[in-house]
């Protein structure tokens, strides 16, 4: 929230569920259907100009607008918006929003809207290009994104085998990496 009593950000972002990377983010003092339009098309030229085949969002009035139903179909995106018989609807966003919040950093509250970019910009710079995930084999976001995650990964694996063969007795098994995910889903 801002400096006033009752005055908040509206956070939009656009992660690519595959690789975790944020694609696109901006801070807005609303949510309208025309922000979300124009924030869904600055992702897309964000990301090189490739459109996903899928944009899961919440239920929100920003999202299920008309603005933003005539883009994605304009786009042939498809839109979804819940999960069946699960209370979070999107586990990724969910898990993000909870490493956004809980960052040492986070403050408890942003002195200006100016605040809000500044820090979302070191967050989103860190998330991405310094934050190894678990989820995808303790790569960063972006050496997935950009496909570079296999090449690193080779190297990995021969580091750690040149080690086990230069020093057998430490070993009492052969080291196994983390396998990097072949796709990722929400409503398989």
């Amino acid at each position: 929230h801002g400096p006033v009593r009752g005055l908040y950000y509206d956070l939009y972002v656009m992660i690519d569920i595959y690789s975790r990377c944020v694609v696109h983010w901006e801070v807005h003092v609303t949510e309208t259907g025309e922000l979300a339009k124009d924030f869904i098309s600055a992702a897309i030229r964000a990301n090189a100009g490739i459109a996903p085949r899928y944009v899961h969002s919440d239920r929100g009035t920003s999202m299920t607008s008309q603005k933003v139903s005539a883009l994605l179909s304009d786009l042939g995106i498809i839109k979804s918006h819940s999960r069946p018989k699960v209370s979070n609807d999107n586990p990724y966003s969910e898990a993000h929003f909870k490493t956004l919040k809980y960052c040492p950093a986070f403050p408890g509250e942003f002195g200006s809207l100016q605040d809000a970019r500044a820090f979302c910009s070191r967050f989103f710079d860190y998330y991405n290009h310094d934050h190894y995930h678990t989820g995808i084999a303790l790569h960063t976001p972006f050496s997935v994104h950009n496909g570079t995650a296999h090449a690193i990964q080779r190297q990995r694996a021969q580091t750690i085998e040149n080690y086990r063969v230069a020093s057998p007795g430490r070993f009492t098994r052969t080291p196994a990496l983390l396998k990097i995910p072949k796709m990722a889903w929400i409503n398989e």
